[in-house]
């Protein structure tokens, strides 16, 4: 019997998986461990549910395609019998009438061992519990003489104990594999969480986490380790594919890891503009679109999404379109064509004119005797959204939406008109820091944009009041209060939950409070139409957030 080595080299695929596309995940795989194995690796560490892509939702209860996820990790085990490294992976697997979100250990040509998540999240994104049946608590696996314990990204998170019992069984190291998104200052989160199992199993944690966007959330990887003594042991990049080799030596008092990166781990709105570059870019590449379109109206929506879709995709693959009415200013037609100047982006003008008089024309007989407001404010919104789905339709370019978090809470948005799109970078981002991701961009250039360097958004979008531009002289705080307050009320009722008494005691008027209140409930129909957006909150639109739309509370206590 060989003696079990004091040095173990792991290599840690901080990798960017597509949910269902299970050939290509496999691929991915395959080429990570090649990559691994010329860098000396003895044993890949991937993420959770790497095969699938995760989350997959109720693409688990397709038999078919529980059966196409085992089979592909089964071929990966058939690779490991050249000798090379081994492989822990994860996987969803079928065992009798239950689901599993499940790991494989892969050595010497077959599947050595399998273990199943205990702890099943129930909140906010997730619903694991809806898919998924809960394993047994797990034993450490061995792996070259190593006993490995592998619990699984909410194992740790939660309170059944399971990293503490693998320790009590045995285990030396603790890998844990990951399907974490973003949010501002998840990063900290983590760590305090590893940190905190560290201390209860006296064990080195490897904490591995998915990279990439999926539909509305993304995977930031930051994968890191602490070490027993519960320091930092190494820290990956954030946003970025990577596969990195970390060195683990056997010392007297147990495992510890000597060699690993220590990267830079951005902060503030630096983060939240690569996370909404990294959303926007997986969700048009993933689904196959070619180029995006967008209104470019010289406000400062359109202007950080344009700036966002030519630093994801490049300045070829963003069409921006200036959609001119009779109230759209010279200021904010120098001001769009300026910006798309800077971007390096096609740019063209479709006058709206005629459209809209022709709507006002077929109407006039049904809206005679009313007077001139609201609806024929929202027509020329929806002529716009239209002419945009129409580009869409005939040239094969997804809409992007351009609408932030405090006008898409207070339903300051026209249904069918700039709700209008595919995808909505901006999504989960209240009005200030839209114009703080803005300031950042002009005075930054991040890591893997495409697009230039220097100031993207003229000044004169950031300086100015903001306009919808529907009537004569109109500004959005003739509708609104002023955004700082307006995000503070929000992010009470929203992030928070907040009495409408404990936001008052903030300093907010009592009645203006009510207000948004209810401004809130009534866009819920609202928000269930519009396209899915980044998650860079704690609580945005969609998963986390799921309120009735026929509601009739409000918090007047």
């Amino acid at each position: 019997m060989s003696q079990a080595p004091d040095v173990l080299r792991i290599a840690v695929a901080q990798s960017n998986p597509t949910v269902g596309d299970i050939a290509g995940n496999l691929a991915k795989a395959r080429e990570a461990r090649a990559d691994a194995a010329r860098h000396g690796a003895d044993l890949v560490f991937f993420t959770e549910l790497f095969i699938s892509g995760y989350p997959p939702e109720d693409l688990v209860m397709k038999p078919a395609f529980l059966s196409a996820c085992e089979r592909a990790v089964r071929e990966l085990a058939e690779d490991t019998a050249d000798g090379g490294p081994g492989v822990v992976i994860g996987a969803p697997l079928a065992r009798g009438e239950k689901r599993h979100n499940s790991v494989m250990v892969l050595d010497g040509g077959k599947v050595t061992a399998e273990r199943h998540k205990v702890d099943l999240p129930n909140y906010g994104e997730f619903d694991e519990k809806r898919v998924f049946h809960e394993g047994p608590m797990p034993g450490p696996v061995d792996f070259r003489g190593i006993r490995l314990g592998i619990p699984v990204c909410e194992d740790i998170w939660g309170d059944l104990g399971v990293c503490e019992t693998l320790a009590e069984s045995g285990a030396e190291i603790l890998l844990v594999p990951n399907g974490s998104p973003y949010y501002r200052g998840k990063i900290d989160v983590r760590h305090q969480v590893v940190i905190r199992q560290v201390i209860e199993s006296d064990l080195p944690i490897l904490y591995a986490n998915q990279l990439g966007g999926q539909d509305e959330l993304v995977f930031d990887g930051a994968s890191f380790a602490f070490n027993a003594d519960r320091k930092l042991a190494f820290q990956m990049s954030q946003f970025e594919e990577q596969v990195t080799v970390t060195t683990w030596r056997r010392g007297e008092e147990g495992w510890f890891c000597d060699e690993g990166p220590m990267s830079r781990i951005p902060e503030g709105e630096e983060a939240d503009y690569r996370a909404c570059m990294l959303g926007l870019r997986d969700y048009v590449n993933k689904n196959g679109f070619k180029s995006v379109v967008l209104g470019l109206s010289g406000g400062i929506d359109s202007a950080i999404c344009a700036a966002l879709a030519v630093d994801a995709l490049g300045e070829e693959r963003l069409h921006a379109i200036m959609l001119p009415y009779k109230y759209t200013s010279s200021e904010s037609l120098a001001d769009a064509e300026i910006c798309a100047q800077m971007l390096g982006c096609r740019y063209d003008v479709v006058p709206i004119k005629a459209p809209v008089e022709g709507f006002m024309a077929s109407l006039s007989d049904l809206f005679e005797g009313t007077e001139s407001g609201i609806t024929e404010e929202n027509l020329q919104s929806r002529t716009r959204g239209t002419i945009l789905m129409a580009v869409s339709n005939k040239f094969g370019s997804m809409v992007v939406t351009t609408g932030n978090k405090s006008e898409m809470s207070v339903g300051y948005a026209t249904l069918y008109g700039d709700m209008n799109g595919g995808f909505n970078p901006i999504k989960d981002l209240y009005k200030m820091q839209v114009y703080a991701l803005a300031r950042w961009r002009n005075a930054h250039t991040p890591p893997g944009a495409l697009g230039p360097t220097g100031m993207v958004i003229p000044q004169n979008i950031i300086d100015k009041e903001p306009s919808a531009e529907l009537r004569p002289d109109q500004t959005d705080q003739d509708s609104l209060p002023p955004y700082p307050v307006l995000d503070d009320i929000l992010e009470s009722l929203v992030e928070h939950e907040m009495a409408v008494d404990d936001i008052v005691a903030r300093g907010h008027d009592r009645e203006l409070v009510h207000r948004i209140e209810h401004l809130l409930y009534i866009a819920e129909y609202k928000r269930r139409q519009s396209a899915p957006g980044v998650k860079i909150t704690r609580k945005n639109f969609g998963r986390d957030r799921r309120y009735p739309i026929t509601n009739r509370f409000r918090d007047r206590s």
